[in-house]
This record gives C-alpha cells, structure tokens and sequence, in this order.
C-alpha cells in the first residue's frame, strides 16, 4: 500500500540547524546539524525525536478493544490502560496493509501510525462498524507524536506512551530470526501522544535528534518499518514481524489462512536482511535500488543509514533460495549480509 506523505510542518523545524526529512519523514526533522553527535545521544537515552508527522487515529466505545481484536493480528481484547501492543491489518490474502502501534487508555484505544495512513485506515475501520458501539477519529491534526528511548509504560500524570516491543516473543507466537543474541536486545523505544500545540513543552530542554539517528538504531536492530521493509506483497513471516505483532491462536481474523499456512506447512517466499555496507565511498545507495548477486537482481534495499558506530548499514528483502554464507553488491557497493529470517 502506497501512502500518501502528510505535509503538516512540525514548529520543531524552527530550531536551530534542523533540516526537514524527506519521502515519508518530510515534515520533520531530519537532522539538526549533527546526526551523529545526535545519534550517541538517543543510544544513551537523552534525547527525544520529532515524530509529529506520524498519524494518530482514535477508537471509542465498549466494543473498541473486541472490536480490534476481531480484525487485526494480535490479542487486544482485556488491554489493560496505559499497556501497549502492537497488531497488523492484513489482507485477505495476508499482506501487510497497516502496522497499528496501539496502546488504551481506559476509555479511548489510541493508534499511531506511519504517516500519511490514517485517512485510508479510518475509512477501512468505518466500513467495519456494521452495529457496534465503536467511534473512530483521525485525530492527527490534533494530537503529534514524540519518540524516546524509553522502555516502560507510562505512568499516571505522564502523556500516554506506546512502547515498542521490539524484539521480545509477544503472547502465543514464533519467531522467524534468533532469539537469544537479537540485535535489539537492550534496545527501548517509545512513542509519546502529546496535544499538537504542546509539542515545544513535552520536548522540554531535551535535546533533539533527527530522524536519521531514529532511523540509524533501527536498523541496527533490524526493526520492520511499514513502508520501508514492506511492499503490496509483504506477509509478517519475511521481516519477523509475528515475534511482535502476531498472535497464532486467537480468533479468526482478515489473513489468518496466511499466517497458518506459511507458519505450519512452509517458509516465507522472501527474507530480510541486515548488510554492512562498504564505507570508503561518500555516496550511501539509494532505498529500493537492486541487491544483486554476481550480477542478477536477487532482492531490494529497503532501508539504509550511517550508524555511529557501525558505519553504513541497511536493511533488504531479499529471494528466500539465496544462500546465507554470500555477499552482496548494491549500487556497485559491496554489502555483507547478517542473516535475519532463516529461509
């Protein structure tokens, strides 16, 4: 699923230094000057990222949560307030078609969601009400999102917060990468809902990363991104996405003949990669350039960054039947491959 980029301009961009993303981060900073001086301070959980150009969409009701869970990947129904969980929408055929980050308040279950994807998930949602008591608003001009490396839910008098859970088996599920040893063991990461008018006042005297450095831990942690990691073809099994999002044994929902088939009886078509590219050259290749393999197009670059400890890094989907011991060129860069789903 293709979105469209949301244009609304985050007041953050007024500091100092700070250049605007491009693609599907535009709206945000990408950098404030200093991306890898920005970097080591989000590794060392001192600084906060802009993500106001994120979607924010709202469910009310009694029926929000069984509502939820009867449609989506993941158990949510009895989510506890201020308990995060994260959940996918799929298609009948079981592609990925929205990544829900999803945390309840009680009365309200909040979603935050990759930009510019909240009309096309609202729309979706309405035409599932049918007679349940269940109200949905994109409520994105309203409210913004903050991220930070934080691991724990959010207490009474706190904004609420989404936290990522990221690389922990999540429920009844399976994982298609390793368990012990994952790279983003250690890793904590959350997503603050702020009012939008109180971004500057949540931030405080924090110090601001881009989202280059945000993008830069996160594949270093080979995190999925929807959008990036994912395409109209996408299932959960190729990018390890059931270790967080998926539940195997809950009801019946949109897709779930997929999960099964491909959990039970085979492997998924694809895999995602981590690669260690080449860092002699200045030029990073470009997200969606050819991952070639003596010379034929064997996957795609999905997503890249300079990490600062690591140099350039990148993450790629890749054909299930390439071997685990080769290497790979992208753009006439050599890019050494980390096994991340087992094919």
């Amino acid at each position: 699923m293709t979105a469209s980029v949301q244009t609304t301009r985050s007041p953050l961009l007024d500091r100092h230094g700070a250049v605007e993303g491009e693609g599907l981060d535009a709206g945000v900073a990408a950098h404030y000057g200093d991306p890898m001086r920005e970097q080591r301070l989000l590794a060392e959980g001192l600084a906060v990222v802009d993500l106001s150009h994120r979607g924010v969409v709202t469910v009310s009701g009694p029926d929000r949560l069984t509502w939820l869970h009867s449609m989506t990947t993941q158990q949510l129904a009895g989510l506890a307030p201020r308990s995060s969980a994260e959940s996918l929408v799929l298609s009948p055929k079981g592609h990925v078609e929205h990544a829900l980050h999803v945390v309840d308040d009680g009365a309200t279950t909040w979603l935050s969601l990759e930009p510019g994807t909240a009309p096309a998930l609202v729309a979706w949602l309405e035409s599932m009400r049918f007679m349940l008591r269940v109200e949905v608003a994109d409520v994105s001009d309203a409210w913004a999102v903050l991220g930070e490396p934080v691991g724990s839910e959010s207490a009474d008098g706190e904004p609420l917060a989404w936290v990522d859970p990221w690389p922990r088996l999540v429920g009844d599920t399976a994982a298609y990468g390793p368990v012990e040893g994952h790279a983003g063991e250690g890793r904590a990461w959350r997503e603050l809902l702020v009012p939008r008018g109180g971004i500057e006042a949540a931030v405080g005297d924090r110090p601001l990363a881009g989202t280059w450095a945000a993008e830069a831990l996160r594949v270093a942690a080979w995190r999925p991104r929807f959008g990036h990691e994912t395409d109209h073809r996408t299932i959960p099994h190729e990018v390890d996405w059931l270790r967080t999002a998926v539940h195997l044994h809950k009801g019946c929902y949109r897709g779930q003949e997929t999960i099964a088939r491909v959990h039970n009886l085979g492997r998924p078509p694809r895999r995602v990669v981590f690669l260690h590219l080449d860092g002699s050259g200045h030029v990073l290749p470009a997200v969606g350039s050819p991952v070639t393999l003596e010379g034929r197009e064997v996957g795609r670059l999905t997503s890249v960054a300079r990490h600062h400890e690591d140099g350039p890094v990148a993450l790629a989907v890749v054909k299930r039947s390439v071997a685990e011991d080769v290497d790979f060129v992208v753009d006439g860069i050599s890019a050494a491959q980390t096994v991340v789903v087992r094919g």
